[in-house]
């Protein structure tokens, strides 16, 4: 275990002093002293207690937010790591699945330390993801891949067989894709691109984690989704989660029930947008009754105001088993963490060994039990089950997809233009600032030969606003025409012919030697 040098000590308790007074004698601190702190876990809580960072035994200030988020504006590139349907089992998905209300905590969590700038989460049904950006990606990687492993209590060494991880253009394409609904499980669904919104909105609230890069990443997969939707037939009659589960039930009614779909008895549990998107296809079918089971009754009456020509019945939780009872297919949709339906809970309550029934349960984490398969004539089907409509849906799409992928190319590339463009900031400065070196220089060689005119103050003010302009005019179009470059090879090229043209980096190595003179 490393130790620390006694000066390094001495000022951990500096800055620790206030704190530490308010939990600690003074007697405690001498202990501290005379034993070096040799445990990591001492240490590490009088770090945290005077807001302080230990890095690598040295002792310094910890960065606030807003300085962390500044350092987006140059040198951070972005990546992506989490898991999908497309690599993953619902298992693991449902043990790193986060709420929304959750989404910022989870993002500070991770944006705690020095090895991530900016952060957001993305957490549905079907994904979990982590947008960040850094500075040194294999750091970042290793300290987000831990967080994920702590709050998931999946080992690092199983969690990565799992995970996906992206960086830099593939990066930006991936979540490109995500908000156009190419990689959803439902190809043009419409319900991500709320959600990628949700992610943005909460990314650049004042406890969000977004930035300057990742924010603007966000909202610009935003617009791409927004664009796809409306120049391209991806969404038209595409289905989402709730009408895909519509659709499977149709599809193994008579199967398992040995009953046609529309004869089949109807109801859910929960009252929550996807019960809304349940009961909206449900209707388009030619549904007229249905059951809804609650915590509450107020979302349950707001749904039956809204599909007057429905029947909607609303019954409490305490009325569950009794719902479940006489239904014949019962869909779940609820926020729960644990299951709502079991064997256990089917077997204690009776609703065992009677007429088929079937149970599909559209929530992540699931609201249903795998064991409830091995009950006879109970049929449980999850968000994983649905791949039989998937293929239909992404039959039918294949060249809206190509059209949409299209339009999303040039989303993505606008976007690292821009960030490409954040380079330039640097090469602009040293032009400003040498430029006006040289404006400051020779205007002070013409006022010491014009102090023989007898120039006013309000005359010498006016040649010096002369010099500015000339210098500003001169530099508009170099820097113009670095802004307005488009392609990223056409600005590095221009910040390399900058940079040889105006000598640049030849003169910041020289103001670096010359501070380092001054050093000595």
């Amino acid at each position: 275990m490393k130790t620390l040098a006694p000066s390094t000590l001495l000022l951990l308790i500096a800055f620790a002093a206030p704190t530490v007074t308010a939990f600690a004698s003074s007697r405690l601190a001498s202990m501290l002293l005379q034993q070096r702190l040799q445990t990591n876990e001492v240490l590490t809580s009088l770090a945290i207690a005077a807001d302080l960072d230990i890095i690598n035994g040295e002792v310094r200030p910890r960065r606030t937010r807003e300085e962390r988020l500044e350092a987006a504006s140059k040198g951070l590139q972005v990546h992506v790591v989490g898991l999908s349907i497309h690599h993953a089992e619902v298992e693991v998905r449902e043990k790193l699945a986060i709420p929304e209300a959750d989404w910022n905590a989870a993002s500070n969590d991770i944006t705690d330390g020095t090895y991530v700038a900016e952060a957001a989460v993305l957490s549905t049904c079907n994904r979990f993801e982590v947008y960040y950006s850094a500075t040194d990606p294999r750091a970042a990687m290793a300290h987000v891949t831990k967080y994920l492993a702590k709050r998931s209590g999946i080992p690092v060494s199983s969690l990565r067989k799992n995970l996906f991880m992206l960086s830099g253009d593939d990066a930006v394409w991936h979540i490109m894709r995500v908000a156009g609904g190419l990689d959803s499980l439902i190809v043009g669904e419409g319900q991500i691109l709320s959600q990628v919104r949700q992610c943005y909105l909460h990314s650049v609230e004042d406890d969000g984690c977004g930035g300057k890069v990742l924010s603007r990443l966000l909202n610009n997969a935003l617009a791409a989704g927004k664009r796809v939707r409306a120049e391209t037939g991806i969404s038209k009659g595409s289905v989402s989660i709730s009408s895909a589960a519509v659709e499977l039930s149709e599809l193994l009614a008579q199967q398992d029930l040995q009953l046609p779909f529309s004869e089949c008895r109807l109801a859910a549990v929960g009252a929550g947008k996807m019960t809304r998107l349940l009961i909206t296809h449900l209707a388009s079918r030619g549904l007229q009754k249905f059951t809804i089971v609650n915590r509450s009754l107020q979302r349950p009456q707001e749904l039956a105001e809204q599909f007057p020509d429905v029947e909607i019945e609303v019954k409490l939780m305490d009325d569950l088993w009794d719902v479940v009872a006489r239904s014949d297919i019962v869909y779940t949709a609820t926020s729960s963490v644990d299951y709502v339906i079991d064997e256990q809970k089917l077997e204690e309550n009776g609703v065992v060994g009677g007429r088929p029934l079937m149970l599909v349960d559209i929530s992540v984490p699931r609201n249903v039990g795998e064991d409830c398969n091995d009950i006879q004539n109970v049929h449980a089907y999850n968000v994983d089950d649905l791949k039989a409509v998937v293929a239909k849906n992404t039959q039918m799409r294949q060249k809206e997809m190509i059209e949409a992928e299209n339009l999303l190319r040039e989303e993505a590339q606008a976007f690292m233009a821009w960030r490409e463009s954040l380079s330039a900031i640097p090469t602009i400065n040293q032009l400003q600032e040498r430029a006006n070196a040289f404006r400051e220089e020779e205007l002070k060689r013409c006022t010491k030969k014009l102090s023989n005119a007898n120039l006013s103050d309000k005359e010498l003010e006016a040649v010096e606003r002369l010099s500015r302009g000339i210098v500003n005019k001169l530099l508009h179009g170099p820097m113009a025409h670095l802004r307005k470059t488009e392609s990223i090879e056409g600005k590095q090229a221009t910040l390399k012919e900058l940079n040889a043209m105006f000598r640049l980096e030849d003169e910041d190595s020289k103001g670096r030697g010359r501070n380092a003179r001054r050093r000595r």
